[in-house]
């Protein structure tokens, strides 16, 4: 039987609502599903921008076996959220990229407060749960095909 999978959490605190329950979902998958991540290995950030450096960081430690990056964004008055959205998404992705580690996108990007939370655990279902599974998924696909 392999080892628990050990993962790394970094959640934004903007939308702060949204994020606690992101992350309430994010570690009843992680207790379900077997995986470890102790109390320090969840970084908190002040937003969705900020999610990347983070990840690299940890992703660079080399102690973790995938990282979960949450998030959300809510549409405003201003493009602002497609800055932040398509850099959040491309940074997240390059750590993914350049460390070789699942790095999960758990950040829901709507247009309401009201869509957000619906997916933070409400109606349609829970984002940062979903994230955990997909870390999870991909790292043993990788551990099949000789990646991990």
């Amino acid at each position: 039987m392999p080892a628990p999978r050990r993962l790394a959490v970094v959640v934004s605190t903007f939308n702060q609502a949204v994020t606690d329950s992101l992350l309430e979902g994010a570690q009843a998958a992680i207790a379900e599903r077997g995986a470890v991540c102790e109390e320090g290995d969840i970084c908190s950030v002040p937003g969705a921008f900020e999610l990347p450096v983070v990840a690299q960081r940890l992703a660079e430690s080399s102690r973790f076996d995938g990282i979960v990056c949450l998030g959300a964004v809510i549409r405003g008055e201003t493009p602002h959220f497609e800055y932040v959205c398509q850099q959040a998404a491309a940074g997240i992705q390059r750590v993914a990229l350049d460390s070789g580690i699942p790095v999960g996108f758990g950040v829901v990007t709507t247009d309401t407060v009201e869509q957000a939370l619906a997916r933070a655990g409400g109606s349609v279902g829970n984002k940062g749960y979903e994230t955990v599974v997909s870390v999870l998924e991909t790292i043993a696909v990788l551990e099949r095909i000789g990646g991990a």
